[in-house]
């Protein structure tokens, strides 16, 4: 009998907490740690230079990663990997505060990025699955999508998927490879 995603990802939780692993043909979930950083920063960097999935011009140093990641862990935020049974990462994902006031302390903006071998494998389900629970138990109570309204459309259709709801279209805020881009807005309260 096939379980359903949520029952699966219950599954995998409890084992882990047993200290037992899935099948070695599973992807895994679990916290970033400062060694993914490397990896985590090619993964990025890639859509830096090849797409408008994310506004970012230059390309990120290991160091700004760390700085991003200590921040996050800090805030007592999830930042978790998505890793193949060889070890390589597949895909992070994180929550960060969506604006610094004080009053905006429980809402959240998402970030998930893939390893381009990783695109339609569900590890994108799979990460957005566990941060949205860790959300949850963090005391997150919005997570903000704030996502490219060009080349984005998967990432539009994964959040729906969440029961994400649009709430805005910012149009022609970003310029990147000589043209304007805009950003859809979503939100899913928790």
């Amino acid at each position: 009998m096939a379980l359903d995603s949520e029952s699966r990802w219950r599954l995998v939780r409890a084992m882990r907490a047993k200290g037992t692993q899935p099948s070695s043909n599973e992807t895994t979930i679990r916290d970033a740690k400062v060694e993914d950083l490397t990896q985590i920063v090619e993964i990025y960097n890639y859509y830096i230079r090849n797409s408008v999935v994310t506004f970012d011009l230059d390309a990120m140093s290991l160091d700004e990663w760390q700085h991003k990641f200590e921040w996050v862990q800090s805030l007592k935020l999830p930042f978790v990997v998505a890793e193949s049974a060889s070890g390589q990462i597949l895909g992070f994902a994180y929550v960060a505060p969506w604006r610094q006031k004080a009053a905006y302390r429980r809402t959240v903006e998402d970030s998930i990025y893939l390893r381009p071998a990783a695109i339609g494998k569900r590890v994108g389900t799979k990460l957005l699955t566990e941060i949205i629970e860790r959300s949850k138990a963090a005391g997150v109570k919005e997570i903000v999508a704030v996502i490219s309204d060009k080349g984005a459309e998967s990432s539009i259709a994964l959040h729906e998927s969440f029961g994400f709801k649009h709430q805005g279209h910012l149009a022609k805020v970003g310029f990147k490879f000589g043209r304007w881009l805009g950003t859809v807005l979503m939100q899913k309260s928790l």
